[in-house]
C-alpha cells in the first residue's frame, strides 16, 4: 500500500480530509516510515467546497483512482445530500477492480448509496447510526464500534475514530513500528482496537492522582507481562481484588471494551511487535502470546491483521526493508539503498 487516494468532493468534511493528508502525505518526522503517494482525486476540473467554507480543486480526476492501492473517502457534512453519480460509480469501479476503499465516519453513506455495503458490516458517528440504519436496511450498522470492516471495505466512526482507521490500515499494510512512527510524529494514541466502544461514560478511571493504586492499571500491567497465561476473567478479577462482576464491569467503563476483547487485542498486537522485531518461530510466539501454537495465532490474527502471521514477518517482519532502515540508518549514517549506490561496482558488500 503505498499509492493512496483521497476521494474529495462537495460537502466532504475538512477535518478528514486533513486526516488522510497527515497520516499519508506529512512527511515530516518520520524516520524509516516509507513514503505514500497521495491522490487528492475528484470530479474532473471541478472546484470541490470543503466543509468550513474551504475550496480545493483536484489533482487528479476520478480515473486515477483505478491506479491506487486505497481509497479513502472522507465524511460528509450533509450524509442525506445526494451524491454525484460519477462519484458513485467510479467507487464502484474501484472497488470493483479490486482496490481497497474505506470511508471516516459519515462517508459510510457514500459508501452505502453507491451499493458497497449491502450485506455488510459498517459503522458511522454513534449519533447517526441510526439514520444509516433506516436508509440502507441491507446494511448491518454497528453504533457502538471505532470501525469495522474487511475484504476490502472498511468504515469508521466519527472524529478520532477516522485517525484510528488510516492507522489500523497503515499497521495492517507496513506494520506496527510504521504505523507508531506516523502516530508519535501526529501526536496521537498508536493503537486503538476497533472494537473498542465509540464512547467511554468515564474514560478517566475515578482514583487517578491517588498513585499507583488502580486495581485495573495494575491487573493490565500484570497480564502484559505474562501473555502467555491462561487467563480467563476469574484470574483477571483475582489480579484486581475484584469480583468477576465488579471487575468486568469497571473494566469495560474504563477501556470501552470487555476484558477478554481487550486480552485477545493485546495478544495479536504482541505477536505483530514479535514478528516485526525478532526472528522467533511463529510457534515461539504463539505460545508467548498465550495462543499455545501457530495454529491457535492464525485465525485470531488474520481476523484482526487481515493476513497470516508468516505474511505478515515477509511483508513487515524481521529482516524487511521497513525493519531493517531504522538501524542500519543509525549505525552505519545513509539508508541501505543509498549505500548499495555508492558501493556498487567498488567490490563492496
Amino acid at each position: 500500500m503505498r499509492t493512496v487516494g483521497c476521494l474529495i468532493f462537495d460537502g466532504v468534511r475538512a477535518f478528514d480530509y486533513a486526516v488522510i493528508g497527515e497520516v499519508w502525505a506529512n512527511r515530516a518526522s518520520r524516520p524509516g516510515a516509507p513514503v505514500f503517494e497521495l491522490r487528492v482525486c475528484g470530479p474532473e476540473g471541478a472546484r470541490v467546497r470543503l466543509g468550513g467554507g474551504l475550496e480545493r480543486v483536484p489533482d487528479f480526476g476520478l480515473d486515477a483512482l483505478a491506479g491506487c492501492d486505497l481509497v479513502v473517502v472522507p465524511g460528509v457534512e450533509d450524509p442525506a445530500a445526494s451524491r454525484d453519480p460519477s462519484v458513485l460509480a467510479a467507487l464502484r469501479a474501484v472497488h470493483g477492480s479490486g482496490v481497497a476503499v474505506a470511508a471516516l465516519c459519515a462517508g459510510a453513506f457514500v459508501l452505502a448509496e453507491a451499493g458497497l455495503l449491502d450485506g455488510r458490516e459498517a459503522t458511522t458517528h454513534w449519533a447517526l447510526a441510526p439514520e444509516l440504519a433506516r436508509r440502507f436496511q441491507a446494511v448491518e450498522v454497528h453504533p457502538e464500534v471505532l470501525f469495522t470492516g474487511g475484504d476490502g471495505l472498511w468504515t469508521s466512526a466519527g472524529v478520532a475514530a477516522g485517525i484510528d482507521l488510516c492507522l489500523h490500515l497503515v499497521r495492517a499494510a507496513h506494520g506496527q513500528q510504521v504505523a507508531a512512527t506516523i502516530a508519535r510524529a501526529m501526536v496521537t494514541a498508536p493503537f486503538r482496537a476497533g472494537g473498542q466502544a465509540q464512547f467511554i461514560p468515564s474514560p478517566v478511571p475515578e482514583d487517578v492522582g491517588r498513585g499507583d493504586d488502580d486495581p485495573l492499571t495494575a491487573a493490565r500491567a500484570e497480564i502484559l507481562a505474562a501473555l502467555g497465561t491462561p487467563w480467563t476473567v476469574r484470574r483477571m478479577a483475582a489480579a484486581a481484588l475484584m469480583s468477576e462482576r465488579s471487575f468486568a464491569r469497571h473494566f469495560t467503563a474504563a477501556t470501552g471494551t470487555t476484558p477478554l476483547r481487550w486480552l485477545l487485542e493485546q495478544r495479536v498486537l504482541t505477536a505483530q511487535r514479535l514478528l516485526e522485531e525478532t526472528d522467533l518461530p511463529v510457534d515461539t510466539i504463539a505460545t508467548r502470546c498465550g495462543f499455545g501454537s501457530a495454529v491457535s495465532l492464525r485465525p485470531a490474527f488474520v481476523a484482526r491483521v487481515g493476513v497470516a502471521p508468516r505474511e505478515y514477518r515477509t511483508r513487515c517482519g524481521f529482516g524487511s526493508a521497513v525493519s531493517l532502515r531504522p538501524a542500519f540508518v543509525a549505525r552505519v549514517g545513509v539508508a541501505p539503498r543509498e549505500y548499495r549506490r555508492a558501493f556498487r561496482g567498488r567490490g563492496e558488500e
